[in-house]
């Protein structure tokens, strides 16, 4: 895997929508914050477009982000939303580009479709994270969360421990792997596709929002049958916002979860505070993880390295 390099005060950081339509107000209100981290600001040509619930054509919103790959100017990308749409355009990126411009990418949820393409066709390490307009520019952007962007200055490993929340043992036991996931809903729209999540000897995180729990019973019962929970070496359950059921009669989330991750034989935690939540802790995509049910930690490597010739 490819690490790319980390920031320093003064570099530029370019702004992109692949995914839906932003608020230009909530954009303004999100660079402050950026630029008190000492950084630049670049927005994609196409940033404020609108098509209906995307945000420009998709040409328009692969042109961006092709751009900010290309331009090296740009130290790092970071996408202003999600939505819906990168799974629109995931064939026609190009990976060689990506590849040979190694930079952070850094977002979540929609964006779950593109750190699975571009990790298993570029092989870069990119960055499950709080977003511009979704994240940054409300009210409730608090302090932990805030400091999870220094990852980008400084390449140390973090490990996240019951400090930060509760977490729960779902299954025993521990494991090392590639810390690989995201998004539920859009980890199920990739199977049967070119970029079908590979699980295998991986550590799957797992996060959502707004599905009730048959919805994400019918979910991981997907990925159950393709073999995708099976494969895995462990699993990081993050937040499930806004998931109590509306029918009359429903089994809870928890056990949802009990009933697919019980059994498996691997370690499996829930608790984590990674998603659609606050706070919420980024962590690098496609580098080595261990989690731990003994010692209810998740440890992860750094997702930057200090010089461009450590990846070249």
């Amino acid at each position: 895997m490819i690490r790319p390099e980390k920031l320093q005060k003064g570099d530029h950081i370019g702004i992109v929508a692949p995914a839906g339509p932003i608020d230009i107000e909530k954009l303004k209100a999100a660079v402050p914050f950026l630029k008190q981290l000492g950084l630049r600001v670049v927005l994609g040509k196409h940033v404020q477009k609108s098509n209906g619930y995307l945000a420009g054509t998709d040409q328009e919103r692969l042109d961006d982000l092709h751009d900010m790959f290309a331009n090296p100017s740009i130290k790092a990308i970071l996408c202003a939303r999600g939505g819906y749409g990168t799974g629109r355009f995931a064939t026609k990126l190009d990976y060689e580009l990506i590849k040979n411009n190694p930079k952070i990418f850094w977002g979540y949820s929609d964006i779950t479709y593109l750190h699975t393409a571009i990790r298993q066709n570029a092989g870069l390490v990119t960055f499950h994270g709080p977003m511009a307009t979704s994240d940054i520019a409300k009210d409730d952007f608090d302090e932990l969360t805030a400091s999870r962007f220094n990852q980008l200055f400084d390449p140390e490993a973090f490990t996240y421990t019951e400090q930060i929340s509760p977490l729960h043992v779902v299954s025993p036991g521990e494991a090392e792997g590639e810390l690989v996931g995201g998004n539920l809903s859009l980890i199920v729209s990739t199977l049967g596709t070119p970029f079908e999540m590979d699980t295998k000897g991986k550590i799957v995180l797992i996060e959502d929002i707004g599905e009730e729990p048959y919805k994400v019973d019918g979910m991981l019962n997907q990925l159950h049958v393709s073999g995708k929970l099976a494969d895995a070496a462990g699993f990081v359950i993050g937040d499930f916002a806004n998931a109590a059921s509306t029918l009359d009669s429903s089994l809870t989330l928890t056990e949802v979860l009990n009933e697919y991750f019980h059994a498996l034989n691997i370690p499996v935690l829930s608790g984590f505070k990674i998603g659609h939540c606050t706070p919420h802790v980024a962590v690098p995509l496609g580098v080595k993880a261990r989690l731990s049910s003994k010692e209810k930690t998740l440890k992860v490597d750094p997702g930057v390295v200090k010089e461009l010739e450590e990846i070249l």
